[in-house]
């Protein structure tokens, strides 16, 4: 499938709803790659708005996106009409900060958007196929987004008086949505009017341009186009929401009493797994390989075997190994050290679980060099006979000594350690480890 845009520009005018301002609205062919902009020409400078989820700022009965101090409110019919008909490129200029309603439907943008005679262009689509499901809940509201090939919505429409429910699941394509969907207006229940207007919402709102719920009988100048036009309308809306992230989607969508706040979190969560997509697979840490031939090791190669990193490397250097079952490594204690701050203000002292940790990650070191250690890691599992006999101040360099007591195979061993500072003991302990794999901790 080819991108699309439009062969020539096309205008049309109205009433904002919420505002109530005149609006100008023009539609420009834009090139390969280009996605859809909003323009505002009535500001300084015209600036430009990328309608992508990060910018929204109010989702009140419509979908807003700021930047700067530019900003484009009720966004969702425009967009869901250039989605919904297969365009990919567009430029959207408006004189004002909100489209016009129109007749409270997608239907006059589509009219517009068939105007401007869509075209295929060089490049081709770029999709975003969801890969495994995505669910948002928020109140009485949901919706999750299943694995499909193509773009198909299930909704369910209703509101807390359980009047008007309906449900409607189509496959969405551009035919589909210019004949099933677009059609279909915006609605309100009476009762929220006068809620909205103190709101500052709904000024250029009318019968014209929406239908009123009351009670159980309908208002607007016109019957209604479908016997099910709620959900027609809700699906329209959740097509310009999740236009949002940036790409034309491929998913099962099934929601239930949606609306534009949660149809924002589905996007958020869509554009969460786009962007992991995007960076790649993470990168698993290098495996612990402590080489059987090393005498010592300096901070590049303590790294690489301990998962540990600032700031809770405990160990600067591994100064020697003595034999297979000991070593001696060091611990830089510096002013810089971030718990410092808080232990203890006026008196810096290093705690004494860190230097439990320090302890713990030497002879993890020790372990880890026995054997094949590729994919494995240490896990600490108890301290016994532990004494801290003197304070460990800044400046100070911790010698720690560490020996292999007891292995029991390739999956625990216990370890006795004892830490020095210019030749005085100042804490000790005996530890017991477990050795797993690296993937046990993910």
């Amino acid at each position: 499938m080819k991108q699309r845009t439009l062969a020539r520009e096309v205008s049309i005018k109205g009433n904002s709803l919420h505002t109530g301002d005149a609006v100008t609205l023009t539609l420009k062919p834009a090139p390969v790659d280009h996605g859809f902009v909003f323009r505002r020409v009535d500001l300084s400078g015209a600036p430009e708005l990328r309608p992508r989820v990060d910018f929204v700022t109010d989702l009140v009965r419509a979908t807003t996106i700021q930047v700067g101090h530019a900003k484009v409110q009720t966004v969702e019919h425009v967009l869901s009409a250039l989605s919904g008909c297969g365009i990919d490129n567009a430029i959207i200029e408006m004189d004002a900060s909100e489209p016009p309603i129109l007749d409270g439907s997608a239907k006059p943008f589509v009219d517009l958007i068939m105007q401007g005679e869509p075209m295929e262009q060089a490049t081709d689509r770029e999709y975003f196929t969801l890969d495994a499901a995505v669910s948002v809940t928020k109140g009485h509201s949901s919706i999750i987004a299943l694995p499909s090939d193509d773009l198909r919505i299930s909704c369910t429409s209703a509101d807390d008086r359980g009047i008007h429910t309906q449900h409607l699941s189509l496959l969405i394509d551009p035919d589909s949505y210019m004949t099933q969907i677009a059609a279909a207006r915006t609605f309100t229940i009476y009762e929220d009017i006068e809620e909205l207007l103190k709101l500052g919402k709904i000024k250029g709102g009318s019968l014209d341009c929406a239908v009123v719920i009351k009670g159980d009988k309908i208002i607007s100048k016109e019957g209604l186009r479908f016997k099910d036009e709620f959900v027609r309308h809700k699906i329209l809306d959740i097509i310009g929401d999740i236009t949002l992230l940036g790409l034309p989607l491929k998913a099962h969508i099934i929601a239930t009493r949606p609306g534009h706040a949660i149809n924002a979190e589905l996007t958020k969560a869509l554009a969460a797994k786009l962007e992991e997509r995007k960076k790649g697979p993470k990168k698993k840490p290098r495996p612990a390989m402590v080489m059987p031939d090393e005498t010592a090791l300096d901070i590049r190669r303590i790294l690489d075997t301990l998962p540990h990193r600032y700031p809770f490397v405990m160990i600067d250097r591994v100064v020697e190994f003595v034999g297979s079952d000991a070593l001696v490594a060091i611990k830089n204690v510096s002013i810089n050290e971030p718990y410092f701050q808080g232990h203890f203000p006026g008196n810096p002292v290093m705690p004494g679980v860190l230097q439990l940790e320090a302890m713990a990650q030497a002879a993890g070191i020790l372990m880890l060099r026995r054997g094949s250690a590729e994919g494995k890691a240490t896990l600490f599992m108890s301290a016994d006979k532990v004494k801290f006999r003197k304070p460990v101040r800044p400046g100070d360099q911790l010698i720690l000594n560490a020996k292999l007591t007891k292995t029991r195979g390739d999956k625990l061993a216990a370890a006795e350690v004892t830490c020095t500072v210019d030749g005085h003991v100042v804490s000790s302990a005996e530890l017991m480890f477990a050795i797993i794999n690296s993937s046990e901790m993910d």
